[in-house]
């Protein structure tokens, strides 16, 4: 797998978090959008009735703006912590996939939710975290190669 692999996973994946956390950050000056109401909005996206309130949702926008600069840097400048923390965001991609189709066969197939699960937010749950385990790989491998050669040129020097 080539650098602009890795570089353009990081990107579609930085891009969707960056914009799932400003629709966080919308949601905590108390609009709605796209639901009518606050119950609406919490049934289409979660499933159940949860608060859409800035104690719930700015924790939430933090998350995923960090998540979001990790994966960047680890696509840029690879490092042990920024793979660690592109690791835990794609094994968070990987609950929230198992989860959802856990949901496909435990929620009402009337409901909103139901259909945003099966078309949107599962298959893209699970297409991202395919994408931050490329980043981790393709970031990786240069590192790695750098880390060899310097062991084989320390043995040469002796």
């Amino acid at each position: 797998m080539s650098d602009r692999t890795a570089q353009r996973a990081a990107i579609l994946l930085a891009s969707v978090l960056t914009v799932d956390a400003l629709f966080h950050l919308y949601w905590a000056t108390g609009s709605t959008w796209p639901a009518e109401d606050a119950e609406s909005l919490s049934y289409a996206v979660l499933g159940t009735e949860a608060p859409f309130t800035p104690p719930v949702v700015l924790p939430l926008a933090v998350l995923l703006l960090a998540a979001s600069g990790l994966v960047v840097a680890q696509s840029r400048r690879p490092r042990r912590l920024f793979r660690l923390g592109t690791l835990a965001v794609a094994g968070g991609l990987g609950l929230r996939t198992l989860a959802g189709l856990y949901w496909l066969f435990a929620q009402d197939t009337g409901s909103a939710f139901y259909w945003l699960n099966l078309g949107l937010y599962t298959p893209l749950c699970a297409l991202l975290g395919v994408a931050a385990l490329r980043v981790v790989r393709g970031a990786a491998t240069p590192t790695l190669r750098k880390s060899k050669a310097r062991w084989e040129d320390a043995v040469r020097v002796r």
